[in-house]
Order: C-alpha cells, then sequence, then structure tokens
C-alpha cells in the first residue's frame, strides 16, 4: 500500500502536521468508519468519515464523527440550501477521483464546500481518510478545517 495520496500530497504541500496511519481494510464491514476506528484503536467519534451529498444539486463534503449519522435538513440548511441528498457511490467516485472506502477530503479532483461537524472541532487531534483504503491521517482538527476551507456546525442527526 502506497502511503502517498493525492490527499497526503495535499496536506504536506500545505505544511499541515500529519501523521498516516495503515490498517487492514474490510471490503464487508457494515460501517466503514466503525470498522477504521476499531482497527487502529481510536474512539468512533475521534475518527471522522467522508460523506459526499448534494445541496440543492450542488456537489458538498461532510466529515463526520464515524458513530453519528448525517442529518439531511443540518447538511441544506448548513450550506444555505432548502434540501439535500447523499451522493450515490459512483457519483461520489467521478467527483473525487478516490474509490469509496477510500474518500478523503483532501486532494479531490475538486474543491467542494465542506463542513466538519463542530463537535469533532474539541478534540485533540482526529483521523480523517488519507485518499485510500486503509489509509488514516491524524492531524489537529483546526488544521483539517483550514486547508479545506471548511466550515464547522453541527450536522449530525440527534441521537
Amino acid at each position: 500500500m502506497s502511503r502517498t495520496t493525492r490527499g497526503t500530497q495535499m496536506l504536506g504541500k500545505a505544511g499541515i502536521a500529519f501523521t498516516v496511519h495503515t490498517y487492514d481494510y474490510d471490503p464487508n464491514a457494515e460501517r466503514i468508519g466503525l470498522q477504521a476506528a476499531e482497527a487502529i484503536g481510536e474512539p468512533p467519534h475521534r475518527v471522522l468519515k467522508t460523506l459526499m451529498a448534494e445541496v440543492d444539486g450542488k456537489a458538498v463534503c461532510a466529515v463526520v464523527p464515524s458513530d453519528r449519522e448525517v442529518s439531511m435538513k443540518k447538511l441544506a440548511a448548513a450550506f444555505g440550501g432548502k434540501s439535500a441528498a447523499m451522493m450515490k457511490p459512483a457519483a461520489a467516485e467521478k467527483a473525487t477521483g478516490y474509490v469509496v472506502g477510500g474518500i478523503s477530503p483532501f486532494g479531490q479532483k475538486k474543491h467542494v464546500p465542506t463542513v466538519i461537524e463542530e463537535a469533532a472541532m474539541a478534540e485533540p487531534y482526529v483521523y480523517m481518510n488519507g485518499g485510500q483504503r486503509g489509509l488514516q491521517v491524524r492531524l489537529s482538527p483546526q488544521d483539517a478545517k483550514d486547508v479545506l476551507k471548511a466550515i464547522s456546525t453541527s450536522v449530525v442527526a440527534e441521537a
């Protein structure tokens, strides 16, 4: 497995401090983010999943704890839209240039508006997909927000 992806290259070029962590990706896992958290020995709220969606037909990226679900209503509101829906896997792969299970918010083919769940911003560090199945990058949530030019608000559904 290569530890260099468009995502890690983007972080390196931006001067962001990060570490790379690999794990055995399970393509049959019911919830990929939870499998990643367990595999690297971190609590699920610190291992963030990257979800591609559309708000009023325009691509957006939501980065949320792997043990939470996105509220489509909150996601639409975060971007000033009326409606939101998850992208179909093939559309997400085409939009990002990554394969499902390896979609990173970093180094996507085209920059899209991104939101990071505000609860993640309180963590000392978080893990995000580095652009390949079985590859996570550990970094500060503020650095992730800055390099992605992301907004931070609550977009998760109530538990």
